[in-house]
């Protein structure tokens, strides 16, 4: 009797969290997130975003006090651990920070060792803090509804909290037809053990954040922390938010938030031409049509011992010119050592594949080798005008001879 393999997993996970991360997503700035937040009620700390270190200087001298935060403000997580964070004890020392922030290459564990460039950092007041909590209202894809999530271990990655203590993150999932219930919010605070005196706010501040959540059209808000003061108060301290950009249409003020300086600029030009871009560590160039396909093609280069470079996905109904623009960005990456194409075609059909392909490299003169595997409509007459095109063009009848093909020839250069 054949024994066969267990089933593995090719694709790695922060891999797939971040294909997941950066499809239908418009992500935005910590300042941006608070002025969203707090047109809907949320407590926010008072504070202005600085844009030179003279600006953060007259900010902290406004809002006074003795002590003063200054907060790099990029698209990633762990900037305090990046020295992104500083507290100022007078407005002195934080247009100093502000000047050594602003500029800086801030390297934390969702950047990667690239880094992003600091372009404006928040400056805000500083605040008495009695405890950290953790609390965001995400899409729960198994009941399609969104789920609120809290934790007492706010100011942590929630993710080392919900592995090594699982016990402590607590979930509610909201009724689309009744949002939060007030019950939800009391059960919360009392399994995130806060007094009894701050049950009634988080209440308001739950109600807030849904409504801000809904209205929105959010994909994600995540306060955390979402500090208790000394006083008793309960305020966002930090917030990240995520739009879903299929509904932006209907929000043209969130639109403008966006930063593209804090975008690759491969998949910034991708998004020009409607393609599903983005980029990845590898160095074997994908383009698909489709994204299961596309999965399953970076899990057939990864168990064929290669490394996908990019997530393409040019789409069912793509055209010549939009092949021809996929090709140029996917060539842009220095990194692509061979291109592997992976085509199903039903509305694309070959023949517009290979018409397509064709007009690209012999416009772009592409450098590196590239392999072919298509199948469906126009099959025979897409693989005919390869074969006639006089251009170094590589077919495979099937994935896995695709794969390998792609690999060996990547090793190679």
């Amino acid at each position: 009797m054949q024994v066969r393999e267990p089933r593995r997993r090719y694709v790695s996970i922060d891999c797939f969290v971040q294909l997941l991360g950066a499809f239908h997503a418009l992500k935005i700035h910590e300042y941006q997130a608070k002025s969203v937040l707090a047109r809907f009620g949320v407590p926010v700390p008072r504070g202005e975003v600085a844009f030179s270190a003279a600006e953060a200087g007259d900010i902290a001298r406004r809002l006074g006090g003795d002590i003063a935060v200054v907060k790099a403000q990029i698209h990633a997580g762990g900037r305090g651990k990046g020295g992104g964070v500083k507290l100022a004890k007078s407005p002195e020392e934080a247009e100093q920070l502000a000047k050594q922030m602003i500029g800086m290459t801030l390297i934390t564990h969702q950047t990667g060792p690239e880094g992003k460039k600091v372009g404006r950092v928040l400056i805000e007041e500083g605040l008495q803090i009695d405890r950290e909590l953790y609390l965001s209202i995400v899409i729960d894809r198994a009941s399609a509804s969104p789920v609120i999530i809290a934790s007492a271990a706010g100011g942590m990655d929630i993710e080392e909290v919900a592995a090594s203590h699982p016990e402590q993150i607590l979930r509610e999932a909201i009724d689309p037809g009744t949002g939060v219930i007030p019950f939800q919010a009391r059960k919360l605070a009392f399994g995130m053990g806060l007094p009894a005196a701050a049950a009634p706010k988080l209440v308001k501040v739950l109600d807030s954040i849904y409504k801000a959540f809904i209205e929105t059209d959010a994909s994600m808000i995540e306060i955390n922390p979402l500090i208790l003061t000394k006083g008793g108060d309960l305020l966002a301290l930090d917030a990240k938010v995520s739009f879903d950009d299929n509904a932006l249409y209907r929000h043209p003020d969130l639109r403008d938030f966006r930063d593209l300086t804090e975008e690759d600029p491969l998949e910034v030009e991708a998004s020009k031409f409607s393609l599903n871009y983005i980029r990845l560590e590898g160095n074997i160039g994908c383009m698909v049509n489709g994204a299961g396909l596309a999965m399953a093609t970076m899990d057939i280069i990864k168990l064929a011992g290669g490394e996908p470079a990019n997530f393409l996905d040019v789409g069912g109904g793509a055209n010549a010119e939009q092949i021809r623009n996929a090709f140029k960005i996917l060539t842009s990456d220095k990194n692509v050592k061979a291109v592997l194409i992976n085509i199903f075609g039903g509305i694309l059909r070959c023949d517009v594949l290979a018409q397509g392909v064709i007009a690209a490299v012999t416009e772009l003169g592409v450098p590196v080798p590239i392999v072919i595997r298509m199948e469906g409509t126009n099959v025979d007459e897409g693989k005919r005008m390869l074969r006639e095109s006089g251009l170094n063009f590589t077919t495979a009848d099937s994935m896995g001879e695709a794969a390998d093909t792609v690999v060996a020839l990547a090793k190679a250069r």
